[in-house]
């Protein structure tokens, strides 16, 4: 008896992103993407990283999405300018910590330890980096534990698991199963700016949507949320320039 043999369909392969980058601006890439939900050009730069997108609406050219850009770099280089500048962590150096500046030093025994304005890292150089994202990945969950049973308590509900995550796009996320996930970052930010991305994702077990009645959870669990979302917006930023990389 023969049997048929099904050939298989590849799986789709990914376009590789396109970048152009402008004599005008020299050195600055600027990823070419085509939607077909756009109706125009446009420029954005991610407050999270510094990176350039140009939007092409589906029916735009590159042609026309170049010459859009190349009239739009005055206030492109002035967008760039403004975005925080990358900060290595090392001895000496400072960083945001529950929104306060603090600054890293050599420390004594096996756990960082802040005393006043002062991060004491323990350790050589070399491990400095590694142990201070530890330390702060471990706090970051504490609070965002906490704060997640405190807010979903509140509006009697449960949520299935929390997940930690070092996203650019988004400081936390809802899924429909209930999981939470949040960026480690948040224990750099004040300490009421990660209570408001707690209380955000735990209006999302409610409402999984961004319509009045999931605003009107926010604004019960948080009154004070739009001065908290402002920060983020403005500051957000520097707690993405922040690098653990070995010096």
């Amino acid at each position: 008896m023969a049997f048929l043999s099904r050939k298989r369909t590849p799986p789709p392969v990914k376009a590789e992103p396109v970048f152009i980058e402008l004599p005008e601006l020299p050195g600055v890439a600027i990823r070419l993407n085509r939607s077909a939900r756009a109706r125009r050009y446009g420029l954005r730069v991610s407050r999270s990283d510094g990176s350039v997108t140009l939007t092409i609406p589906q029916r735009g050219t590159q042609k026309e999405a170049i010459a859009f850009a190349r009239a739009q770099t005055d206030w492109l280089s002035e967008a760039i300018a403004r975005m925080p500048s990358v900060t290595l962590v090392g001895y000496g150096q400072s960083i945001l910590y529950e929104g306060q500046e603090v600054t890293l030093a050599p420390g004594q025994g096996r756990l960082p330890l802040r005393e006043g304005t002062t991060l004491f890292v323990p350790g050589p150089e070399d491990r400095m980096a590694r142990k201070l994202e530890s330390f702060l990945k471990h706090n970051a969950r504490r609070r965002l534990q906490s704060a997640t049973e405190h807010y979903a308590a509140r509006i009697g509900r449960n949520f299935s698991a929390i997940t930690l995550r070092d996203t650019r796009s988004r400081w936390g996320s809802c899924s429909s199963k209930g999981a939470l996930s949040y960026s480690w970052r948040l224990i750099m930010a004040p300490p009421e700016v990660l209570d408001y991305v707690a209380a955000h994702e735990v209006a999302h077990l409610v409402e999984m949507n961004h319509s009045p009645a999931f605003w009107s959870i926010v604004e019960e669990l948080r009154p004070s949320w739009r001065k908290e979302r402002r920060w983020l917006r403005e500051e957000g930023g520097r707690l993405h320039a922040t690098q653990f990389r070995a010096p």
